[in-house]
């Protein structure tokens, strides 16, 4: 390194680690770091910064941290998406997860953001669905299965309701009639509803009890996916309750709801019992944290 040209410590500090994780490699790293005039080494004055040595040269001393840095980040997505990996497989998944990785590189402190834009790249980058009348195909398969897990992730690291008194399942049935029906509920912040082209939640379930599943059929399933006692539990849901827990959460009082999802279902039966005992097994579940009267 005698020829080396002096620069600063922070300065070499920053530009190994934008050398080192630019998606695209360590000689793109290179480029677009001498781009900045903050350091321009480019590849060939290289060694006046990075020694080479008897096997490797500079770049390819360089390449090391790069690969171990991105073989790290594909471990957390390959954590993130245990039934993804099983479906597709691992290798293919490796392919997969750089290329998204290319596009979708690190921007959070916290590694449990990498895999956000996931299911979102699989859209983007998609095969066309060939089927002959659109139905759901395997790639729609593999983006409801990384919603999903997504989903999972979410609700896990995010707020719950351990720390938060239940919500009294009997308020429900002692409320008189005219506050029952301008009663807001509080829905829980761990609590999402979501709609899928197929039953992916047996699917990863399966997979989490180390089964080796067949890929399933497409069938509407909607999910009320919520955590409690810091477990994620799903429940599954049928249309009229998904329409209804959907305007509850959105902030309709229990009358507006009931009056919207007659209002939009001509075909919608419920009576007071079944509609009593839904909101008895949500309170008891932990869909809702309140009841604003």
């Amino acid at each position: 390194m005698a020829n080396r040209v002096p620069q600063p410590l922070d300065v070499i500090q920053r530009w190994m680690q934008s050398v080192i994780v630019h998606p695209a490699g360590v000689a793109a790293g290179i480029k677009s770091a001498s781009k900045t005039g903050e350091m321009e080494q480019g590849a060939d004055r290289l060694e006046e910064l990075i020694c080479r040595s008897r096997a490797q040269t500079s770049i390819e001393r360089l390449e090391v941290y790069s690969n171990a840095y991105k073989a790290r980040l594909i471990d957390v997505l390959i954590g993130d998406y245990p039934a993804f990996v099983h479906a597709l497989g691992e290798e293919a998944f490796v392919g997969l997860a750089s290329g998204y990785l290319e596009v979708h590189p690190p921007v959070s402190y916290t590694l449990g953001e990498l895999g956000r834009s996931f299911a979102d790249y699989l859209i983007q980058t998609r095969p066309p669905n060939e089927s002959e009348d659109g139905s759901p195909d395997w790639a729609d398969f593999l983006i409801d299965l990384a919603r999903l897990e997504r989903c999972y992730s979410e609700v896990f690291d995010g707020p719950g309701i351990e720390e938060l008194p239940p919500l009294d399942s009997d308020r429900f049935r002692h409320l008189p009639p005219e506050q029952w029906i301008t009663s807001r509920l509080v829905a829980a912040p761990c609590l999402r509803l979501a709609v899928y082209r197929f039953p992916v939640h047996e699917y990863a379930s399966a997979v989490r009890h180390q089964q080796d599943p067949e890929s399933p059929i497409a069938e509407v399933t909607r999910l009320a996916i919520h955590r409690r006692e810091y477990v994620v539990r799903r429940t599954t849901i049928d249309a009229i309750q998904f329409d209804l827990l959907t305007r509850l959460v959105e902030g309709a009082s229990i009358g507006q709801a009931l009056e919207q999802l007659i209002e939009g279902n001509s075909q919608a039966v419920v009576t007071a019992d079944e509609l009593s005992a839904w909101f008895r097994d949500w309170a008891a579940a932990g869909f809702f944290i309140g009841l604003a009267t």
